[in-house]
């Protein structure tokens, strides 16, 4: 007799997989699921922008799950697959908690439905594709391999996957166009000397389990230009992106977008740091 093409044991490890990542869209998800802004934002949006972000969203996804999916992959092709299969994994829940908080019923306009829920799913998405980097144990030998395949590439990568995760759940509202409107430039300076502070700290001084301490002889002024600056300059681009795609920055200054890219930036950093501590 020829072996099935998927054991029983596959099937249930991916069963399992799928279960991790509802939950992990569930938890990641749930600040933008309760958030008045993105319900607005959701009926506004334009098709191009909600394109675009998953234009964006998918090789980030794909990156991500190349380095902490839920299942383990043979290759990069398996990641893409898992990265749809994340989405829609987030889609579903999205629809679900969205349906229980009645934000959108059987008579919302498809046009509306379909966009709070693609933006619910983007949050989502990242917190299906980390669950089996959370939600379940891994083995020495895993974490292993996984720093060997980290170079600097997927370095960044990761950076800019926790910059759009953390940053999609705080530029939506309002507060980021007060707190630029609140700051002085001498705030501003202040806050974006004590992001790239933090960005390194969190990651090569203070020791968090996860991070990484530099080579041996690597000069301080290397490694806080090669990964912190760059790490914060893909920060900001991320921040831009955000402002735009959430209509932020239709009718503000330049002096306006630099002082939110700031704002905003300040928790994109943490995210991109943690996703490199949590990955």
């Amino acid at each position: 007799m020829t072996q099935a093409a998927h054991p029983p044991h596959d099937d249930r490890e991916f069963l399992l997989g799928l279960a991790r990542a509802f939950g992990g869209s569930l938890i990641f998800a749930l600040p933008m699921l309760m958030t008045m802004e993105m319900w607005h934002i959701g009926f506004q949006i334009s098709e191009i922008k909600l394109i675009l972000l998953y234009v964006l969203l998918v090789p980030l996804l794909t990156g991500v799950d190349y380095f902490s999916g839920f299942k383990r992959t043979r290759g990069v092709l398996e990641d893409v697959v898992d990265a749809f299969v994340a989405i829609a994994v987030a889609a579903a829940m999205a629809v679900i908690v969205l349906l229980a908080f009645n934000v959108i019923d059987l008579s919302t306009p498809p046009r509306e439905a379909v966009g709070k829920i693609a933006l619910q799913t983007a949050a989502g998405s990242f917190g299906a594709v980390l669950a089996g980097g959370q939600l379940s144990a891994r083995d020495e030998q895993t974490n292993h391999r996984r720093e060997r395949r980290l170079g600097y590439p997927g370095t960044l990568l990761l950076m800019a996957a926790g910059a759009l995760f953390l940053g999609l759940n705080v530029a939506p509202t309002e507060e980021m166009s007060l707190l630029a409107y609140m700051m002085t430039p001498w705030h501003e300076i202040a806050l974006a000397l004590l992001s790239l502070t933090l960005m390194h700290a969190f990651v090569y001084s203070v020791q968090f389990p996860g991070g990484q301490a530099p080579r041996a002889g690597a000069a301080f002024w290397s490694v806080f230009a090669r990964y912190t600056v760059a790490g914060y300059a893909i920060v900001l681009l991320i921040s831009l992106y955000l402002l735009w795609t959430f209509g932020q920055t239709g009718h503000a200054s330049v002096r306006e977008i630099v002082s939110s890219c700031i704002v905003l930036g300040f928790p994109a950093a943490i995210g991109a740091a943690a996703a490199r501590l949590i990955l």
